[in-house]
């Protein structure tokens, strides 16, 4: 199964920027296979061309999150039983319980498959502009980080993101929540008399 992921993922690369848009497009709504693994490479390629190809990314990804979005709706809670362990359904469960929409940034900005959280989005019914906001800021954070990293760095930024990029996306996040925690915190004091 590896070894045909692999196959795939190279033929996708033979198309560029139109492999990478469907890929990314893919990966927030049904398809197991990550953009990064087209992006870095493309982006090592031609790195002046990797803050576009960041953008290009985003955007698929946010459309891609609108349809998981859309196949969660429609077809509820069996679909994610027939496409994901038990188990993973209920992690996803407990960081919406958590964190609220905010589950999409942390989804949107980590390794874990972020179409079962666009799924579940449009199973627990969350707003579509929420799901909108929270996959730009998570996804572009993500993608925009690489194409930065890429464009400082050039081919050495491979093994560094290989190495740091779950630390630094996590890092990112972080500050992220903190900072709209702080917003809510201001924003509440400011309507209490």
């Amino acid at each position: 199964m590896s070894e045909l992921l692999h196959t795939f993922e190279a033929w996708l690369l033979d198309y560029g920027v139109w492999g990478l848009i469907l890929v990314s497009f893919a990966d927030s709504s049904f398809f197991p296979i990550p953009p990064d693994v087209l992006l870095i490479p493309l982006a090592i390629a031609n790195p002046d061309s990797a803050l576009l190809y960041a953008l290009y990314t985003t955007a698929a990804s946010v459309i891609g999150a609108l349809f998981g979005w859309l196949i969660g709706k429609k077809l509820g809670r069996p679909i994610l039983v027939r496409l994901f362990s038990e188990a993973r359904i209920q992690k996803v469960e407990e960081y919406f319980t958590k964190f609220g929409p905010m589950a999409l940034l942390i989804a949107g900005l980590t390794p874990v498959p972020y179409k079962i959280f666009t799924i579940f989005a449009g199973v627990s019914g969350v707003k579509i502009r929420v799901l909108v906001i929270w996959s730009i800021i998570g996804r572009g954070i993500r993608f925009f980080l690489e194409g930065t990293i890429i464009l400082t760095l050039g081919a050495k930024a491979k093994p560094f993101i290989e190495e740091n990029f779950t630390f630094l996306t996590l890092a990112a996040g972080l500050v992220l929540i903190a900072a709209y925690l702080v917003y809510l915190v201001i924003k509440k004091k400011q309507r209490t008399p």
